[in-house]
């Protein structure tokens, strides 16, 4: 068990890859902080993980409330003393080309998917560095290193927190704290249940494997870079892809 005690905050946990994360962070002996703004789906994933034996806490938590994030990052200090991981998965999609996006559609993405990260690592930032040491990790895209028609704001969003990382790697280094980005390609979540059938193999034939990933396939790599075992990965972006990009 990789990540034993290791008290862990997953934004955007209840469902998709987040909730993958949860589970997998929990098979490996982590206790999770369940965060999401559906207080709903947040209970029922928390009794999920602790009817498998694990030890979970819920909380709803909008990242752009930088008072809500506090009061979960207080309570969670409270009762177990540190937190050792934060995993920055929320985030949302809001798509149109250039020519005709709004202002709201660029604001609520970069908003949530870069502000958001950075309330939440500023949050954790001391308690890590008091402590010696933790873990941070960023949910970025493929996008957020090649681009992609019609998602400027998306785009930006992912691009920003490769950059974070990169920048936290270099200030926090020494204060043994590891930051890095995971960039999924295709990932088979339930966002893609309103999509044609035909646009689903299309977005399949790319990929070399001829599949999309599952969320488990993600969360996998964050419980090796949450745990010690990549004890010297530091400021990474790291693609999974299936070879999308080649």
């Amino acid at each position: 068990m990789r990540l034993r005690g290791k008290v862990s905050i997953i934004t955007g946990a209840a469902s998709g890859i987040g909730m993958a994360t949860a589970e997998k962070f929990i098979k490996e002996g982590a206790i999770v902080a369940v965060c999401d703004l559906n207080l709903d789906a947040v209970n029922a994933v928390v009794a999920e993980l602790k009817a498998a034996g694990g030890e979970a806490v819920g909380y709803r938590v909008d990242v752009t409330n930088r008072a809500q994030i506090a009061d979960m990052v207080s309570d969670l200090k409270a009762r177990y003393g540190r937190i050792d991981v934060l995993v920055n998965n929320a985030g949302i999609v809001m798509d149109a080309q250039l020519m005709k996006m709004s202002e709201d559609q660029f604001d609520k993405v970069i908003d949530i998917n870069l502000k958001g990260v950075y309330n939440c690592a500023q949050a954790v930032v001391d308690i890590m560095a008091e402590q010696g040491g933790g873990v941070i990790l960023n949910a970025s895209s493929v996008v957020g290193v090649y681009g992609n028609f019609g998602q400027t704001n998306y785009a930006a969003s992912k691009f920003g927190v490769i950059g974070f990382v990169k920048t936290w790697a270099k200030e926090l280094g020494k204060k043994g704290i590891r930051a890095n980005a995971v960039c999924p390609g295709f990932v088979a979540t339930p966002i893609l249940k309103s999509m044609p059938e035909k646009v689903i193999q299309a977005m399949e034939e790319k990929v070399p494997m001829r599949r999309m990933a599952e969320p488990s396939e993600i969360a996998n790599v964050y419980a090796f870079l949450a745990s010690d075992e990549a004890s010297y990965i530091n400021g990474a972006a790291i693609e999974v892809t299936g070879g999308l990009t080649l």
